[in-house]
């Protein structure tokens, strides 16, 4: 289980990449893409085909972002995962969410190797606030269960 004070030094971080923004503006990477943008982050999207969320410009990569990354969000297949966290870490940046589904046992040793802040198997809409719809109802079940990180 992660600790909640990795969580919330990961959700101090002003500055996200989100890997895995459509350009269709559906999916889990557009909602957490938004959801964190609406709510006083600097956020940026990636997506390895570039295009465009709204007005806003899809990054083919984290490399191509022209300003300073503090955090990031994998939206992807593990295999993406694998290659995405090597350049994270060539990017310096030591802050590290990889959203459920996203994770690989390969690409969580490599992060935790490097001493990053490695969240896994944990969803952000669940501790990014505030927390609204379904994402309110599991944080609850989760409390209730004994299952949401509390140290």
């Amino acid at each position: 289980m992660n600790s909640k004070k990795a969580i919330d030094n990961f959700l101090e971080q002003k500055n996200i990449a989100v890997i895995g923004v459509s350009s269709k503006g559906k999916g889990f990477g557009v909602a957490i893409y938004s959801h964190l943008k609406n709510n006083g982050y600097n956020v940026y999207g990636v997506n390895n085909n570039g295009g465009k969320i709204g007005n806003e410009n899809l990054y083919k990569s984290l490399s191509e972002i022209p300003h300073k990354i503090e955090s990031v969000i994998t939206v992807v297949p593990p295999r993406e995962t694998e290659k995405i966290v090597r350049e994270i870490d060539s990017l310096g940046i030591n802050q590290v969410w990889m959203q459920q589904g996203s994770e690989s046992k390969s690409a969580i040793e490599f992060c935790v190797s490097k001493g990053m802040n490695v969240i896994t198997s944990e969803c952000i809409m669940m501790f990014a606030e505030p927390v609204r719809s379904i994402h309110s109802f599991h944080r609850w079940i989760n409390k209730f269960l004994g299952k949401y990180p509390v140290n």
